[in-house]
């Protein structure tokens, strides 16, 4: 896509990106992840209405990005009004939409489209023009899977059955679990991989960490330079990196600090904060060495193998601190293991610094 800002595409990274002023004044649209950023389960996360309404009034267009396509974008734009989150009718962005065109452009139109999957799948297929049908017994020119609770044994069935005889295969995501109010329970990528071990075939990909999702919502929501906003490194970060964007990982979701600490370089993000106000925040420069890292006011140390804090707890009103503490914290342990023998494979105790941020929930 000729006009998309993503046409650096795929890069890693190697160290934390620095912001002397709010983190939002430099990005013209937050591409936001949803369950683990904006809401939990049925719960918005707390500050985020607040935090979002402040972007908007500082310029940010916002674009609702998720992998889930089970629910039509309108039924996820009712969610987040009922949330008190500030959205318009246009933007949310589903993994389904961009299934729907990515499969558009391998059949013809009014091609007819097996549908394995819930409402949000057939609305993009209906869309772009095509036919969504429900069995493989009415000779489809493609299929296109996405999770829905309802899906059965059944679904699956008529989904091999069609993908079995080598026509286009379109999977919204691969996501191995989503979060519901009891834990984690299998996702979409459980479900094709059932057609996968049934067929002996792989899909395409539309959903993160794949680019036909972030080209979709830049053609719906525009924007030229994008800020991508999640909570899991294997979809959220490894997309954003995927397609040469910035990224801001918050720890109100999947990814705990153990997780972040370990990432290698393609699932990186170029930012880390507690939770989403800090897109409101500077984020200082990272002096980093072998044995210390110092952030603004606060410095971490390595000692015998544990990340610790060289000074009292951050406070819960200590917006800046606790960004402080976690970029040292994190660009030290990155230094280390990208850089000191052995320490690639060590794992670090970052118990010191889970207590230092004890009022901010960090994990």
């Amino acid at each position: 896509m000729s006009s998309s800002p993503f046409d650096a595409r795929r890069r890693a990274v190697s160290r934390l990106e620095a912001s002397s002023g709010p983190l939002r004044d430099g990005y013209d649209v937050a591409m936001l992840d949803l369950d683990g950023v904006v809401y939990r389960g049925e719960d918005a996360i707390d500050h985020v209405a607040e935090a979002l309404d402040a972007a908007i009034a500082a310029g940010v267009r916002l674009a609702y990005v998720t992998n889930n396509a089970a629910r039509t974008p309108d039924a996820v734009v009712a969610k987040l009004r009922g949330l008190g989150m500030p959205t318009d009718d246009d933007s949310v962005v589903t993994s389904a939409q961009a299934a729907g065109r990515l499969v558009a452009g391998l059949v013809g139109p009014g091609a007819r489209v097996l549908v394995v999957g819930g409402a949000g799948l057939v609305h993009a297929v209906e869309e772009h023009g095509l036919r969504p049908v429900e069995s493989a017994e009415d000779d489809p020119d493609a299929v296109v899977q996405g999770f829905s609770p309802d899906l059965g044994w059944a679904q699956l069935a008529e989904g091999s059955y069609a993908v079995a005889r080598g026509i286009p295969w379109v999977a919204s995501n691969t996501d191995g679990s989503i979060p519901t109010a009891r834990g984690f329970a299998p996702g979409n990528g459980t479900l094709v991989a059932a057609i996968a071990t049934a067929t002996g075939r792989e899909p395409r990909v539309a959903g993160k960490p794949y680019p036909p999702l972030f080209d979709e919502t830049v053609l719906r929501v525009g924007g030229s330079q994008p800020l991508v906003v999640g909570d899991r490194l294997d979809t959220d970060i490894e997309g954003a990196n995927n397609v040469g964007a910035d990224s801001l990982l918050v720890l109100t979701g999947v990814t705990d600090l153990d997780a972040l600490v370990a990432a290698a370089p393609p699932t990186r993000p170029t930012y880390v904060a507690p939770d989403l106000r800090a897109l409101a925040w500077p984020h200082p420069a990272v002096e980093v060495g072998p044995e210390a890292a110092r952030c603004g006011r606060h410095s971490v140390l390595a000692v015998d193998g544990a990340v610790v804090a060289d000074g009292a707890g951050v406070g819960a009103d200590d917006h800046q601190g606790a960004v402080e503490v976690l970029r040292a914290a994190v660009a030290l342990a990155w230094h280390r293991r990208d850089h000191v023998s052995g320490e690639s494979t060590r794992r670090l105790d970052l118990g010191a610094i889970r207590a230092a941020l004890e009022p901010w929930g960090v994990r």
